[in-house]
């Protein structure tokens, strides 16, 4: 059964799933990572002992590159990752711009570069959000990530922003496309409960919980409903595929 893993980069997920390698699981890394490139997340999955090939690491940048190519954008994220937004117009402007871009959250997404977005929404731009996840986990704990800075411009503006990664169902879709599988034959396996895995069983793939990262101990408990399955580790599911593929 082939896998959608969650790949975050301050956790490579090296143990475990390096095992399915050997078993000849086909896999894609699915991230809303935006503050590095697709090609920097595989070097450092590579460092970790975990070589993967870049075309297997699918992003949210590199999904807005493909939706958005063409369009002037007003970028607001914390990285650099314009090798992966290739196609795309990169403006300042508001008067010149078509669509208010909105990456991941850090210092860049200040109250200067907010009033600038909200000022190119009220002359007509469009608002769409690489993601809009509520926080995300560093080496200093959960820090607030961009979907509260999404939700104050879409209250600012009466406007409601569009989501390339995940949740939306074509990043999904582009994921089992990569895979060539039915959606009924794959496993997402994600720490992000809304995000990762109950998006994904909204869409008939089997959704997996590790508690691990957003889900470990001690995190905000969220979730609108129940995953398919939970894991304490990443390493347990070579041993969850097995029981699926004979269940």
């Amino acid at each position: 059964m082939p896998a959608i893993s969650v790949c975050r980069e301050d956790q490579p997920p090296a143990d475990g799933v390096g095992d399915l390698r050997a078993d000849d699981v086909r896999y894609v890394l699915l991230t809303n990572t935006t503050s590095r490139t697709r090609r920097s997340i595989a070097g450092t999955l590579a460092e970790a002992g975990f070589p993967v090939g870049v075309e297997c690491v699918l992003t949210a940048p590199a999904a807005t590159a493909d939706r958005l190519a063409g369009s002037r954008c007003l970028l607001l994220n914390s990285g650099d990752i314009r090798e992966d937004l290739a196609g795309i117009e990169l403006v300042d402007d508001p008067d010149d711009t078509e669509i208010v871009l909105i990456g991941g959250a850090g210092p860049e997404l200040d109250y200067r570069a907010l009033n600038r977005a909200f000022a190119a929404l009220q002359g007509g731009a469009r608002l769409v959000a690489m993601h809009r996840n509520a926080y995300w986990r560093t080496s200093e704990g959960l820090q607030l990530d961009s979907g509260a800075f999404v939700a104050g411009l879409e209250y600012a503006a009466g406007v409601r922003a569009e989501v390339l990664g995940k949740p939306a169902e074509a990043f999904f879709a582009g994921a089992l496309a990569h895979l060539g599988v039915a959606a009924a034959e794959a496993v997402m396996v994600g720490d992000d409960i809304e995000s990762d895995v109950l998006a994904a069983q909204r869409y008939g793939i089997t959704g997996v919980l590790v508690h691990t990262g957003k889900a470990a101990p001690g995190a905000p408990k969220r979730g609108s409903a129940e995953p398919d399955h939970e894991l304490d580790s990443v390493a347990s599911l070579p041993e969850l595929l097995s029981q699926l593929r004979q269940g």
